[in-house]
């Protein structure tokens, strides 16, 4: 069939940008629309990097040709980024600090923490600096994961200034605000206490030199949530999430906190936690307790990649309570296991820092702080 031009821009005013009002024609994202034969290229103008817009901007354009025209087209998109200056105050960044990375979950008790230190272990096995930030202001957990809940953080002076040093611990840097208070104490504190708890541990600690600094994140999002990301600019995001209903649609408003305007984090992925389990006894089977693959099809929905599942298995419990993650077990499935993730997140953090440019630390302009941001 011979294509038109004119007919395919009138197709466009069909579809809009993630996050625009006006359709993409309207706009003026599409730039130009060039037919050869059984050839579209369709050249687009964003004014955002973010990965996941692109991304589905590409493929609304190649769906509608398809649909409406022919499915024999060859479609291609030439996106170009032009991001508008922004009077922005940018988060102070660490020195030494190369990447650093917020795992996330929409719901607590999806074992976000687990996944978190089981990731910064084999990061270190792998040869990279590793530091732990423990943000769960409330629900500290990191102290006993890492059998350092008696460690104390010392003072050094740096530069003539003094810094806590963070605790170390299977060649982890670790902080928490368990550190400094003790196991049966209740964290009571408003928004801005714990968020100038947060910044003393951030930037009045000596992390050195770090590849990944992994920030565990309370569940949920709300004002840790922000205070962080003010704070720092965050490479990337990791959400957390078992493959039950109830879990997947708070794991998917986390996502939804992170791709918003106002945030703007790049997400990494998502990982899928107790997704199957497996007994001792009969090491072939797998029986889907919380459902089948939820996670992994959550984040075919979202567009964004699925980091790996894993099992839920006892020792992975007792290998956290006992201070010893489980990924430290040599030879074993469970250590292969947290290799493929760990090198699933390496390969999306130097995706990303290759296509796109550094994270700003937000902004945020009003009193009301981020409003509900709604993901179709």
């Amino acid at each position: 069939m011979k294509l038109d031009r004119k007919e395919i821009l009138k197709a466009l005013e069909s579809i809009s940008i993630a996050g625009e009002g006006k359709n993409m024609v309207e706009s003026g994202a599409v730039k130009n629309v060039i037919t050869f034969g059984n050839e579209v290229v369709v050249d687009l103008l964003l004014s955002t990097p973010a990965m996941h817009i692109k991304k589905r901007a590409e493929d609304d354009i190649k769906k509608l040709i398809h649909e409406q025209f022919s499915a024999d087209v060859d479609v291609k998109v030439n996106i170009k980024v032009e991001a508008p200056e922004k009077n922005e105050i940018k988060g102070k960044s660490i020195p030494g600090i190369s990447n650093i990375i917020a795992v996330a979950s929409g719901k607590g008790g999806v074992g976000k923490s687990t996944v978190t230190a089981n990731l910064a272990v084999t990061l270190a096995k792998m040869g990279f600096k590793v530091g732990v930030l423990d943000a769960d202001i409330y629900g500290p957990s990191m102290p006993i994961m890492f059998d350092v809940e008696n460690e104390k953080p010392i003072s050094i002076e740096v530069d003539g200034k003094s810094k806590m040093k963070p605790v170390e611990s299977y060649e982890i840097k670790l902080l928490s605000i368990g550190f400094f208070t003790s196991p049966s104490q209740a964290v009571i504190w408003r928004g801005p206490m714990a968020a100038k708890a947060l910044n003393q541990m951030i930037f009045d600690a000596a992390w050195g030199e770090l590849d990944f600094m992994l920030i565990d994140l309370p569940p949920g999002t709300g004002d840790i949530h922000l205070s962080i990301m003010q704070s720092l600019p965050i490479t990337g995001a990791v959400v957390v999430s078992t493959p039950q209903v109830v879990a997947l649609a708070d794991a998917k408003k986390g996502v939804a906190m992170f791709m918003s305007d106002a945030i703007n984090v790049p997400v990494l992925g998502i990982v899928e936690n107790m997704a199957y389990f497996t007994p001792e006894e009969l090491p072939d089977n797998k029986y889907y307790i919380f459902g089948q693959e939820g996670a992994k099809n959550l984040a075919e929905d979202l567009q964004v990649p699925f980091l790996g599942e894993v099992p839920l298995v006892q020792s992975i419990r007792e290998a956290g309570d006992y201070g010893r993650p489980a990924a430290l077990q040599t030879a074993s499935p469970l250590e292969k296991v947290f290799e493929e993730i760990a090198r699933n997140v390496v390969r999306e953090v130097v995706n990303r820092n290759d296509t796109l440019p550094a994270t700003e630390a937000i902004k945020i302009t009003t009193m009301a702080g981020c409003a509900a941001v709604k993901k179709n």
